[in-house]
Formats: structure tokens, sequence, C-alpha cells
């Protein structure tokens, strides 16, 4: 080690991929061409009942049963790519043996079986899990929400301690952008660390393999025999599940106090992005079974980010094309040099997000906004003729280029330069200015370490504690996408220079064409958009006196829409129940000061039935009509009338509903026609080809209307409870709240209940024992316990907050208490599927 200084840059030379042992919790053995085993790993006599020693130079069916051997071929038959690897669940290798996952893959010319002891997953279905769990990171509108809801699903699904999203930036360094946590034990959001922290062997490896997990970093490692080959090659473990772990890995995970690890790749056009980082305070085994669930979500993830990031390119790059044609339809019209590029600067600008730019042409030199002084701009010239620059150019510090540059950051710290002829001599420049920044590292980044215990290897830094460093002299850095703008907007501009004259007039002209149809479909769109505004606006302002009641007459027309598209999509786009329709709409519009009893007033009488989509949509908007004239006009108008709803279907199929109030204030027919009368009228004849009666007796209001068969069914659906209820309290939610539940979705539903309902902290457990720990932190206001967990109960939990005088309530599926222990009798029971109106009834 003399000779040269020490630091982790180092570690980038260490072999992790042929360490020559794995990790104990299962075993490998390595088949050569002619299915007989080369290796395998000492951890065979603990899990196959055999020495390593002994499975040398056998075939492997001696190792393993017939079938056990046809599956595995199986699976080799499907496998696809350099670095596939094909999975195997509850795979017995002997008959009547214990079962095991497997994991397969090549390695040069052999094959490589692993296994472990297979795990039953009752509470988690992969396929199902991961859906759940993409729904709700798409769901997320900012990029920020995006990734927070991600670490949090990872971290549900795994029960990991801490779980971060950690994103690499130009430089190599990481930085945690989102993190869901144990509370407790502090955050990471926000801190950086180094680029040697994660080598650049190791990095190739984040990009070949999506997942790692360190189960123990105390364990003792499993050696492979023989360690190399008959002719001196060790295997190469880079594809596998088990590869042991770096010492010097192993000491930084140490020296950070994490027991377990798991790392879940995040790839960006196959480039490493960043990763899933997952630390465990203890020592933690997951199934294979949960970590490929885990590995599933991260390439969901990584499509989903790279769709999400696509977007904004495609925007970005649209903005870019639209500017270059209408600088191409004006060049052609525009006096030589860079004058025909001024009416374009700004442009040019917002488009590249800069603060400033210097145009050199033909000799001429044009600056606009915050750039260095002209003779400062022309030193940055020379220079960039002196590196020969043919392509786009950017720094984001330029002081490292140009020391004297260190004196006018604050207008200009960064550059984009792109050349504008083909010998290196006229330049468009971009500038930004310095961004100072307080960056905000896990520890000291530039600090040496000292040669330690593991002899001629590193010792990792043992200080993880925040560490501050302000930043100056650079500028914000150029993406790859304002990079790539750069690149497009050399071709456009260097058509400008070379002013084209018979290629440019064809130019022109296609241009134009392109123009006036993007024009005219922009114009039509406009114009479709703003009379669907005019008309919505327009046709609700009839009837009402004031802003709020015209706000209140729009809000509740677009909420009963918002109403049938919620439930449409609860039932993943499929038929809604007519009883649930019309149940929404009573509870949303007979809510508030007053209203008292008028719920229980409205009667519902029918067989379970369901509208298509189409259909549903429509008469929500109907129904929230009707009912709205009823609670203003009609039979809950007072505190006496009553609506009846009937329906059924005729000899031909069509659903027929009759609306019928009575007791009410007696009935006057409209004097005139508003916007709500039109939607009863008219929208369901003219949409769904139904028909609409309306019949204004003076005992009572009645309509009816026939839905066409089509829209129709009964088949598979469940009656909904015919009479809404709303309660008037306000909901006084606790600060803090215990949530015992086993189903890692419901849990993630019920927590976000809590969350919309004013609770600040939800704890969520999914066994007793990890119940029990929570409650020994910290007693909490409420729990909510559900009573199922599998293989055990939750009374135990139930007992330890009774005898703490902490209120509970139990949830169940079961629908029935009468199983309960006598002293949980009188304990509140929610329900499944739980409801917002269910749990806000607790408080």
């Amino acid at each position: 080690m003399s000779g040269f200084e020490v630091d982790l840059t180092n570690c980038d030379r260490e072999p992790i991929h042929i360490l020559g042992s794995v990790q104990p919790f299962g075993f490998l053995l390595a088949v050569n061409s002619d299915w007989l085993v080369v290796h395998a790993s000492t951890t065979t006599l603990r899990y196959l009942g055999v020495a390593a020693e002994d499975l040398l130079g056998k075939p492997l069916g001696q190792v393993m049963s017939g079938h056990a051997i046809h599956n595995i071929r199986g699976r080799l038959q499907i496998m696809r790519g350099a670095d596939a690897v094909e999975r195997m669940f509850g795979q017995p290798l002997l008959d009547g043996g214990e079962d095991f996952d497997l994991a397969l893959h090549y390695s040069g010319r052999l094959l490589i079986v692993e296994g472990e002891p297979s795990q039953a997953e009752p509470l988690i279905e992969a396929a199902s899990a991961v859906r759940s769990m993409t729904m709700r990171i798409a769901a997320r509108p900012t990029f920020e929400e995006f990734c927070h809801e991600a670490a949090r699903q990872v971290r549900a699904l795994t029960e990991f301690d801490r779980v971060m999203v950690y994103r690499f930036g130009h430089d190599g360094a990481g930085e945690v952008i989102a993190e869901s946590v144990r509370p407790g034990i502090g955050s990471f959001l926000g801190q950086r660390y180094p680029a040697s922290d994660i080598p650049v062997q190791a990095r190739a490896l984040y990009e070949r393999n999506w997942l790692r997990i360190i189960v123990d970093v105390d364990a003792e490692v499993s050696p492979i025999v023989p360690r190399v080959s008959a002719t001196g090659e060790p295997v190469d473990l880079s594809m596998s599940m088990l590869r042991a772990v770096s010492p010097i890995h192993i000491e930084y995970l140490r020296n950070m106090g994490v027991a377990a690890s798991l790392s879940i790749s995040i790839l960006r056009d196959g480039k490493l992005w960043g990763l899933f980082a997952c630390h465990h305070y203890a020592p933690k085994h997951i199934s294979y079974e949960r970590r490929t669930a885990a590995e599933l979500f991260g390439q969901l993830f990584s499509l989903t980010l790279e769709s999400r990031e696509r977007e904004i390119e495609t925007r970005r790059m649209a903005e870019a094309r639209n500017l270059h044609d209408r600088m191409m339809n004006a060049v052609v019209k525009a006096s030589a040099g860079a004058d025909s590029l001024s009416p374009y600067l700004d442009d040019l600008c917002r488009l590249v997000h800069c603060d400033g730019l210097a145009v050199w042409l033909g000799g001429r030199l044009t600056l606009r906004d915050s750039t260095p002084d002209a003779s400062d701009v022309h030193t940055l010239i020379r220079l960039l003729r002196d590196k020969d620059t043919h392509s786009v150019f950017a720094t984001n510090e330029i002081a490292t280029l140009l020391p004297s540059a260190a004196a006018w950051t604050g207008k200009a710290a960064g550059m984009l330069a792109i050349p504008l002829s083909r010998a290196p001599r006229d330049y468009l420049i971009f500038f930004r200015k310095e961004e100072a920044t307080t960056v905000v590292w896990a520890g000291q980044p530039a600090k040496l370490v000292q040669v330690g215990p593991l002899g001629d290897r590193l010792t990792p830094r043992k200080s993880f504690e925040a560490w501050e460093e302000t930043v100056r002299g650079q500028s914000r850095p150029w993406t790859l996408v304002e990079r790539s703008l750069a690149e497009g907007m050399r071709a456009s501009l260097l058509e400008i220079v070379f002013r084209l004259t018979d290629l440019a007039d064809e130019e022109r002209q296609r241009a134009n064409q392109r123009q006036e149809l993007l024009i005219a479909e922009l114009n039509h769109r406009v114009r479709n958009i703003l009379g669907l505004i005019r008309g919505l606006i327009s046709q609700s302002r009839s009837g009402v006196s004031s802003v709020e009641e015209f706000a209140e007459v729009i809000g509740g027309r677009v909420q009963a829409l918002a109403r049938a598209h919620d439930q449409i999509t609860r039932h993943q786009w499929g038929p809604g129940a007519l009883s649930d329709l019309i149940t929404a709409e009573a509870e949303a519009y007979l809510s508030g000061p007053n209203l008292s009893g008028k719920a229980e007033r409205v009667k519902l009488n029918g067989a379970p039935t369901a509208l298509a989509p189409d259909a549903f949509s429509i008469l929500s908007l109907v129904i929230h009509e009707l009912m709205t004239n009823s609670a203003k006009y009609g039979a809950l108008c007072d505190q006496r009338g009553q609506v009846t709803i009937d329906w059924a279907r005729d000899a031909k199929g069509d659903l027929m509903i009759d609306w019928r109030e009575r007791d009410g204030p007696p009935v006057k027919p409209p004097t005139r026609r508003g916007f709500g009368s039109t939607i009863i009228e008219h929208s369901i004849p003219h949409d769904l080809n139904g028909e609409v009666s309306l019949d204004y007796r003076p005992e009572g209001f009645q309509a009816r209307i026939r839905i066409p068969g089509r829209y129709v069914s009964t088949d598979g659906v469940t009656a909904a409870v015919s009479q809404p209820r709303r309660t008037d309290t306000p909901v006084r939610a606790p600060d803090r709240m215990l949530v015992l539940e086993d189903n890692m979705i419901i849990a993630l539903d019920l927590e976000d209940m809590l969350t919309r309902l004013g609770v600040r902290q939800v704890t969520v457990a999914s066994s007793v024992a990890q119940a029990l720990d929570a409650l020994a932190d910290g007693l909490p206001p409420f729990a909510i316990l559900d009573v199922n967990l599998g293989a055990e109960t939750s009374f135990p939990v139930a007992d330890a907050l009774q005898a703490a005088g902490v209120p509970f309530a139990f949830g169940t599926g079961f629908g029935d208490s009468a199983a309960f222990p006598d002293r949980f009798k009188e304990s509140p029971v929610l329900q499944k599927p739980y409801s917002a109106e269910s749990v806000a009834a607790l408080f």
C-alpha cells in the first residue's frame, strides 16, 4: 500500500463478483455441460445432507429426483438472454423431501443452481401486491410524491426498518430523495453519499442484477469448493442471489449500524439511475417469493419513472420542433447575419432554461441578459476553438477550464456551447448563474481512510453524521435532455447560417404546411375546450343569485360525475351497482346542518342491478339533479316528505326506474326550464336512447326513467345497504394511532383513510410481536386491531391495551363477533371492507 495515497477509490479494484463464497441462507451447485457437479458451497451439508466434497463429480441426477431435473430442464428451455435468471418456487428436490426455492442461471459454460428453503407466503400474492403497489405510485401527481409513495410501498412489502430512494447525480454521488422509516431511528432524507461509497464494479453489477440481499452482516460465509476450476478459473457469481459480500462493504454497513440490507436497482435506458436502499438494524431474511415481488416492483417503477421523464422530454422536444419550424419559416425572409436569430433568442433561453446567451456569428457578437463581459466571452470563444469543439459542449463550472471565470460566477458559472459552423468558428453559448448550494453529506466525503484490520484492504469511514458543505462557483448542471435539445438545435441553426436557397425554399413550404396543420388542429381543440367551459358556465348560471351558489351548483354536478367515476373504477371500470349510485348521491346531498333524518326518508326498492360505465355516469347526473330538486323544492325540503325509488326490468329487459315523492309541500310545475331540468329530461334519451317522463302531481312529483337493457346487468351484483347514512358530528381523530393488520394492501388503505381524517402518525404492525414492540415504545391514544392474523389473533395486543386503558376497535371480515372472548364483547367492531365513514364513526 506504500507509494500512493489511500482512499476509498481503491475499492474499484476489488473483484467482488469472484469472492469464492456465498451467504449461508442457501446452497449453490455449479454443473457442467455433462450435468456433473463441479463446484458446491459447503452449505450443501446443511440443506442437502451431503458434504460439498462428496458431491463433486456426481451427476446432478444423484443429488435431485428425476422430477426435479425435469422441471429444471423445462425452465432452462425458456431462458433467454445472457443475464437471464429463472426462478422455481416450492420445488422438492427429492421425492417427498423439503420444498426449495431455486434460482437458475448460466455463468460462462456452467449452470448455477442456487436454492433456499421455501417459505410459504399465505398473506401475499406477488402479482396482486405489485399491481396494487404500481397503481398507487402511478396515482401520485408529483415526482416527490411518486418517490415517497414508492419507498412506502417497498417498506410495506419488505418490512425493513428503513427504505430510501437513492438517486445518482451527474458526478456519481448519491442522494436520498425519498424515505420511509420506522419511527424513532432518525432520517437520512436529503443526505448525500460520495460516488466512492458504491464502487464502479458494484454499479456494473446493479445494472445486470436487479436485486441484492444481505441477510446478516455477521454471518459466516460458506466457501465454494473447489475455489477454482481445473484451469484455475473461479466461479463468476455476478448473477448469484447468494453471492457473499465484500469485506469492505460488510464493515461499511457495520459502521452504519446496519445488520441486513436489500438493494433494488432503478434503471433508466439500461443505465443505473438509482436504488431502493433498504436497511434493517437486526438480521433479516425475506422469502425469495417476496424478493421476486420487490424486484418486479423495481422494474415496473423503473418503467414508470422512464415514462414520466420521457413525457417531459417529449414536451420539450415538441417545443424545440415548434421553435425550429418558426425559425426556418422566418430565415428565408430575414436579413443576413445574427439578426435573423434575434426574434428567437428569448425562446431559445426558455427552451434550455438559461440566464443569458451570447451569439458569435460572422465576426459579430450579440449578448442577451446575464452574460460575462464581451472581452471575457471572446476569451471563452478562443478557448472553445482551441478545444476544437465540433459538437455541443457543456460544463456547470467554467472556472475549471478558465480560472479567471471565478471572478464572474455571479453572471455566468456554467455554459452550454453550440458550434454554428463546420469549422469551430461561430458559437451560440448559453449561460447559467452560480447556484450556491448547501449539500448535506452523510459524513465528510473527502476524508481519507487508513489501512485497517482487514490487512491490505481498506477500512471505510466510521462517521455518518450529517456534514454540511457549501458548494460555490457552480451552476445547475445541464441535463441530458437539454444537451439533446442543443444538439437538435444545432442542426436547425446550421441551416440558418448556411442560408439555404433552393433547399431552404422547399423546406419552407413543407414547414408551412406542417405549421398550418398544427395551427388548425390547435384552433379546433382550443375552440372545443372553450366551448365546453362556456356552455357549462352559461347553462349553470341561471337561477342562482350569488357566486357561492353558482360555485355550489357547478361543484355539485362535477362531484356527481366524480362519485360515479369512483364507483366505476372501484370495479376496474366495470358495471356499477344502481343502489350504490343512488345511496352515494343521497349521502352526498343530504349532509349538513338541519338535515337530520332526511337520509332515512329515501327508500330504495329493487333487485341488485348494475349499469354499464357510460350509463352509470349519465344516470348519476340525473339522480343528482332529482335529489337536488327534492331537497330544495320537493318532498325532502321539509321534515315530513319521503322519496321512494323503485326499479325493475320489464319483459324486454329494459330497466324501469320510478321516482315518487309524497307528503311534501304542494307541487307546482316549473315556470322555467333550467339546465338541471335539461339534464333530467334530455341526457338519457340523447346519450342512451332511453326515455324520461316527468309528472308534477300536486300530491308529489314523479319521474319514470327507462334505460335500454344493453346497459343493464344483474349477474353477480351484490345488494348495497338501501338506507343511506350520514353523520354531521365533526371528526376529532387522535394525533397518533396503532394499526395491527397482517394484509399489506388493507393496512395501506386504512393508513390513508386515517391520514385523511387527521391522524398525523400511524404505526402499522403486521404481527402481535411487532405491535407489542410498538406499545413498548409508547402508547397511542387509539388502536385498530385486525382480529385474525393468520396463525394468531390480536387478542394479546387487546389485553395489553385494555390493561393500559387505551381504547381500541377490532376489525374483521367475518361479520360475527360471537367468537370474541367475553372481555371484548363490548369492544367496537369494524366490518371489512373499511370505509372512511365507518372509521370516522369511531372517534
